[in-house]
């Protein structure tokens, strides 16, 4: 059986390089590739690296790491379902790998849990080499869907009580989830008093309206964080609050700046960990 070998990886060495990212990028030693293909919407490379455990890869970009997935999961999790009194239904759009599922079901008054992802071979390879984080698909409380996001809220109104969109940067098939139009999904989708938490690289403007207009400002650390520490040099910018536009509610405030804080605090820890 031949050796598999992917573009991204030269002289034992994963790069990522990308546009996103001018001026910066990452590298991994790599061990073995595990597994590489081209589903229906990505690229979809699967590695063992040497210090960071079996990493996934979309499109070149990495997703997570078995070493450090944990921060990120949780902090785009709990933070929005704690900020909520009784979260029965929750969301999830994107999140194949299934590590939100594993911390939305640590939640006893969570009844059900859906996760729509468009990818189906990133939920098929998690469930094989990622057991730690896609464990949550085998609760009874979670539902799966393989479709279309963006379409699968365009039939739900005043359904969910947390939406979480654990979705790829805007480069590829979740470019989408990046859209005011898929906000104003988002909006409609929640039941009252509802709460939306997202992976949120780009800046964005979004124009909701309740009761009363909000303009939220959605960039890296908007509602939540990306906090792992391979992701930092896209989380640890500034604080959110001086972004803020318009008037945003309390809620929305205590989690943005909670999400920044808490990236902050574990990535100076994680950095005193590594020099000890």
């Amino acid at each position: 059986m031949a050796e598999l070998t992917h573009p991204t990886i030269k002289d034992g060495w994963f790069r990522e390089i990308n546009n996103m990212w001018p001026g910066q990028a990452m590298t991994l030693k790599v061990n073995q590739i595990l597994h590489h293909e081209k589903s229906k919407f990505q690229d979809v490379l699967i590695f063992e690296s040497s210090d960071y455990g079996i990493v996934l890869v979309l499109d070149n970009v990495i997703q997570c790491t078995e070493r450090d997935e944990f921060s990120y999961q949780e902090m785009i999790c709990h933070l929005g379902l704690f900020a909520h009194p009784n979260p029965k239904k929750v969301l999830v759009i994107g999140g194949g790998d299934g590590g939100v599922l594993r911390e939305i079901v640590k939640h006893e008054c969570v009844e059900e849990a859906t996760l729509v992802d468009i990818d189906e071979a990133v939920i098929r390879l998690s469930k094989k080499f990622l057991p730690g984080m896609s464990v949550g698909f085998q609760h009874p409380k979670v539902k799966t869907i393989v479709g279309d996001g963006f379409e699968f809220l365009k039939e739900r109104k005043n359904e969910f009580d947390v939406i979480i969109t654990d979705s790829s940067d805007p480069d590829g098939p979740a470019e989408s989830l990046f859209q005011e139009s898929y906000f104003s999904l988002l909006n409609g989708a929640l039941r009252d008093g509802g709460i939306v938490t997202t992976q949120g690289k780009i800046a964005l403007t979004v124009k909701l309206t309740n009761t009363t207009d909000m303009i939220i400002q959605a960039r890296t650390l908007g509602f939540t964080c990306t906090s792992s520490s391979l992701c930092k040099r896209r989380a640890a910018r500034s604080s959110p609050l001086s972004r803020t536009h318009g008037r945003p509610s309390p809620h929305i405030l205590l989690v943005r700046w909670a999400s920044w804080y808490a990236a902050r605090t574990r990535t100076q820890m994680s950095r005193s960990q590594r020099a000890v």
